[in-house]
């Protein structure tokens, strides 16, 4: 492991003896038997132990919408932020942070206000302790999926930003399909591409700036198809059934 290039994040082969990350069947004998226990691949157990702060997962969890998409989020603020801690620069840590600020706070307020600090660096940390000390907490915000709730706060300070110039109609409209997503019957997607519109309508040059519109390159999104749709995935958006397996489609 010690031997690979800087890495952001590992598809593993989906319950692969040597590739899978989890549910790896292990049996007491070459005969045919029943499988006494479950484990890790061999080369999949040692990734998620040698690399616990990437984005890991295995193709065939990929599969569903939720965690698709919080991989993707995850490989892609760390290797934007290992760009920027490669380009050595105080102020490009400020402005990486600044641009990730509504996605970092979706995923985790206590881990944003934290990030947040160490940009600041009230501390006088050197450039090198301090941008060690934020990819630390950076990948502990981006540990789990944003919940509903967190996704819906991120949508009612991202509207604040237009109170003062949408219409009274507007705005309670917004609100309602807030409202619409948070009972899982309209996809956040929707409601960042009116945010959106805004954006362009009234040049919200902070807004336009988020990471939070497009966490990833937009080619890499798949229209939903069955199980793959971003509602029908929602308990595991919330990780109450995360360690499951794909569902059959």
């Amino acid at each position: 492991m010690s031997s690979l290039p800087e890495v952001d994040g590992f598809i593993l082969k989906y319950r692969s003896p040597s590739c899978g990350m989890k549910d790896i069947k292990v049996y007491s004998g070459s005969a045919k038997a029943t499988a006494v226990s479950k484990t890790a691949g061999f080369f999949g157990g040692a990734v998620v132990k040698s690399f616990p702060d990437l984005a890991v997962e295995d193709e065939g969890r990929l599969r569903n919408f939720n965690i698709r998409e919080h991989f993707l989020t995850k490989l892609y603020a760390l290797a934007g932020f290992r760009e920027m801690q490669n380009a050595g620069s105080v102020s490009d840590l400020i402005q990486f942070h600044t641009e990730n600020k509504l996605l970092l706070a979706a995923h985790s307020q206590k881990e944003s206000k934290i990030l947040g600090n160490i940009a600041a660096n009230r501390e006088s940390l050197d450039f090198a302790d301090q941008a060690r000390l934020y990819r630390k907490h950076l990948a502990e915000a981006l540990k789990r999926p944003p919940r509903y709730t967190s996704k819906a706060n991120m949508l009612m300070h991202a509207l604040g930003y237009f109170s003062e110039v949408l219409s009274i109609d507007e705005k309670a409209n917004f609100l309602r399909n807030i409202e619409r997503f948070k009972e899982r019957r309209l996809p956040f997607s929707a409601l960042l591409a009116v945010l959106q519109s805004w954006i362009a309508r009234f040049g919200e040059e902070y807004l336009r700036n988020q990471t939070l519109f497009e966490p990833f390159p937009e080619e890499l999104i798949e229209l939903c198809r069955d199980t793959q749709c971003e509602w029908s995935g929602s308990e595991l958006f919330e990780g109450r059934e995360a360690a499951r397996g794909p569902q059959k489609s």
